[in-house]
């Protein structure tokens, strides 16, 4: 008998894929690092390659290597890379890594030789987040090495990629504006003699509603999980594929004026039913959920009352007949009246990436459901 639990629906992330395959004439570039945004890197990148994804995108370097020792064999990118890691296994391991910047660049040709073997590598370009990738300034002198490194034998230019910064505010100026930034860099590199076979810039939000910015790749991230990154409704053909329960541990009959949990920041309005649920922060419950966290229970939403523990929160049921070991659904597909990811990024004030990643950890446990995600 399970006391908590996170389920995760192979057969809907495999499918979100095919939805967003069937959407663009790109090939699809399924992002599973952080565990899979909490679903579990391994049975998502095997889902989404049966969905017809063609590369996996990952962080690190040892999100890669961990795809590869799994016996993983598609194309996969890891891009966020500090000066002094062991690219060398990267490189031996046949991952495409990042290079945003001269220095880093200089590592890979290190890496390269000391593997014995060309490392292929993607060019990034900052067209306007600020954060990874060479300004449109250092662009020609990035290019400029990468040629001289591919002529040389030591680099295999791969792509040429960047990221947006407000593709989930369709319409907005600013995707407009990169994507002008993204074909002049485009353009210079071209001119040093770099025609790379995938240009990408793409991720979820402009998977589902830029065509004309998908080039050769796109990279979706959240969607594949069912979410999305876009305000209002639920893009067609995507579901969630993440539902966090748990059961009620025990309930009790409490007066009115009643303090809850920590500090007493709930008090009941009337004599009233407490209904126990083991969960907390300790398990991905965010502690800003408290008193705003909508969980089901009983055939309606409540309220978390009270604070979040490190274990568990607490429900006020009212007169409701709810029983120790009824089911309490955080959050779920929507589809039994349950809340979403996103009605609780709502709620707290914060993201439904967010929500679903803090559910990654090791105390709850992850119950599979399909069999997409399965070794064959």
């Amino acid at each position: 008998m399970w006391q908590a639990e996170v389920r995760v629906d192979l057969d809907a992330i495999r499918d979100n894929v095919a939805t967003l395959r069937a959407g663009t004439t790109a090939e699809v570039m399924a992002v599973v690092k952080a565990d899979g945004y909490g679903h579990g890197m391994l049975p998502v990148a095997r889902a989404a390659l049966a969905g017809g994804a063609t590369w996996l995108g990952v962080a690190t370097l040892d999100e890669a290597l961990t795809l590869r020792r799994a016996g993983i064999t598609a194309p996969v990118l890891a891009w966020l890379h500090s000066p002094g890691l062991a690219l060398h296994e990267g490189v031996e391991a046949e991952v495409d890594l990042n290079a945003g910047s001269l220095e880093l660049l200089g590592e890979l040709v290190a890496a390269a030789r000391r593997a014995g073997r060309a490392a292929r590598v993607h060019l990034k370009i900052d067209t306007g987040l600020a954060r990874g990738g060479a300004t449109p300034a250092e662009w020609p002198a990035l290019v400029e090495a990468a040629a001289k490194a591919q002529a040389d034998g030591d680099l295999e230019i791969v792509g040429v990629w960047s990221h947006f910064v407000r593709s989930d505010e369709p319409g907005h100026e600013m995707i407009d504006q990169q994507l002008a930034i993204f074909a002049e860099a485009l353009a210079t590199a071209e001119r040093y003699g770099i025609e790379p076979r995938y240009r990408h810039i793409a991720n979820s939000a402009a998977t589902l509603t830029r065509p004309d910015s998908h080039y050769d790749l796109v990279r979706p991230g959240l969607a594949i999980y069912g979410l999305s990154p876009l305000p209002g409704s639920q893009p067609a053909g995507l579901r969630p594929a993440m539902t966090a329960r748990a059961r009620i541990a025990l309930t009790k009959r409490v007066p009115e004026g009643q303090g809850v949990s920590y500090g007493h920041a709930y008090h009941t309005e009337r004599e009233t039913t407490l209904a126990l649920v083991p969960i907390g922060y300790g398990d991905g419950v965010p502690r800003h959920a408290s008193n705003v966290g909508p969980v089901l229970l009983g055939g309606a939403v409540r309220t978390i009352a009270g604070r979040v523990c490190m274990d568990q929160i607490v429900l006020d049921v009212g007169d409701d007949p709810v029983r120790a070991g009824d089911v309490a659904t955080l959050f779920g597909p929507g589809t039994d009246g349950e809340p979403t990811a996103t009605d609780w990024a709502e709620a707290i004030g914060t993201i439904n990436y967010e929500i679903v990643t803090r559910f990654g950890g090791t105390r709850v446990p992850r119950v599979y459901d399909g069999t997409a995600g399965e070794v064959a």
